[in-house]
């Protein structure tokens, strides 16, 4: 596991990262601002659309928004995760693993609907969590830390192997190592808890499992 996160870091500043990692970072602050604008027009609408109170309430949504919007970075993560595999796997595989045969894994169509519903069952789980994190923000990091744990290390291993095996395979080699693949996905998760940092995620845990992929 830990060997898989130095290998990781060797690679981090070759183009094949660095591009996913700048369309990641582009297209985060794109979403977000887009959300918290809409947001802040919104609750401005609805508090008058002019004058202080709509300026405030406008404020607030749009505040509430990206605070949400850093609750949910996981599952949402997870659910476009299949955008940063092929460059940053691929990568890996060519210097580290020469001698592997092309990838021939799972259809795009299938690894997509595992993306979105695992994203989908993440989100969930992180919006039930939420009233916990405001009644005891302590209790509620510990709880999101924990999701994203999972998430993590089951949504981005498999992933990883559906370039090269089906659905089914890859879901029970991850079973096989349960131990590392969850040892590895509580570090990415608590990366995911640093703004900014956060951003790094998918392409840093793509790599890691890919290591982990072939160096079991």
């Amino acid at each position: 596991m830990l060997k898989a996160c130095l290998l990781t870091l060797r690679q981090l500043g070759e183009p094949a990262f660095l591009a996913p990692l700048a369309k990641g970072l582009l297209g985060a602050v794109a979403v977000f601002a887009a959300l918290a604008g809409l947001a802040a027009w919104g609750t401005g609408w609805l508090a008058g659309g002019t004058g202080w109170l709509a300026n405030l309430a406008a404020a607030a949504g749009g505040l509430l928004t990206l605070g949400l919007a850093w609750w949910l970075f996981i599952p949402a993560m997870l659910a476009i995760a299949g955008l940063f595999l092929d460059p940053v796997a691929g990568a890996v595989e060519r210097r580290f693993y020469p001698e592997l045969p092309p990838a021939r894994g799972a259809p795009l169509a299938a690894q997509a609907a595992y993306n979105i519903g695992l994203g989908a069952k993440v989100a969930g789980l992180s919006l039930i969590a939420l009233p916990l994190a405001i009644l005891a923000p302590p209790f509620g990091a510990v709880a999101l830390w924990a999701i994203s744990t999972v998430a993590l290390g089951h949504g981005l291993f498999e992933g990883v192997a559906q370039r090269r095996m089906s659905v089914p395979e890859s879901r029970a080699l991850r079973r096989r190592r349960e131990g590392a693949v969850l040892g590895l996905g509580a570090i990415l998760a608590a990366l995911s808890l640093l703004p900014v940092v956060n951003l790094l995620v998918p392409v840093l845990g793509t790599a890691a499992m890919t290591h982990l992929l072939h160096r079991p």
